[in-house]
Order: C-alpha cells, then structure tokens, then sequence
C-alpha cells in the first residue's frame, strides 16, 4: 500500500510525469520497496547478534570464532548465498 502510494506521490511533482518510476526514484533519492526490506533485515540481524532482542524469539546465527584478521566481534559464519555479487549490485543498483 505505501509503494502504491509512493508511485502516485512521485507522479505529482511538476516534470516528472512521463519518468519511469525507477527514475523518479533515482532522481527523488528514494529507496525502492526491495532496498528498504533488505536494510531492515540487516538491522534486525545486527540487533540480533548485538544482543538486543530476546533470545527466546530470535533464530539460531553462526558467528565466525577466528579472530585472525582485523573487524569487529559480529562477524557471521560464512555459508552458501543463493545469490551472485552481480545480483546484490543490481539491488543496492
């Protein structure tokens, strides 16, 4: 519903009528539905692993134990991705 509404309030603004709605969104700076959902989820994994959510309700996360290069002590266990660099490149896009 709020994309929905977001695609009509774009329309509105003086010029940018006949603009496809990606470029509305490029040219107004504004994050696509998908974006938002993946910086929400990264959010939730952080408060995850940062302990600010009740361990009772959240779900199993791997850390990586091997301190043996520089970063910060929420590092995740590394494991397969369905998805490919290209893909996550077109998304942030």
């Amino acid at each position: 519903m709020l994309e929905k509404f977001k695609k009509r309030a774009t329309k509105l603004i003086p010029g940018f009528e006949n603009m496809a709605y990606i470029e509305r969104l490029k040219t107004c700076k504004i994050p696509t539905l998908h974006c938002r959902q993946i910086r929400g989820d990264i959010i939730e994994i952080y408060k995850i692993l940062s302990g600010k959510c009740d361990a009772a309700v959240i779900p199993r996360i791997n850390r990586e134990l091997s301190y043996v290069t520089r970063g910060n002590d929420l590092r995740l266990e590394k494991g397969r991705s369905k998805y490919t660099c290209a893909d996550i490149i077109s998304l942030i896009g």
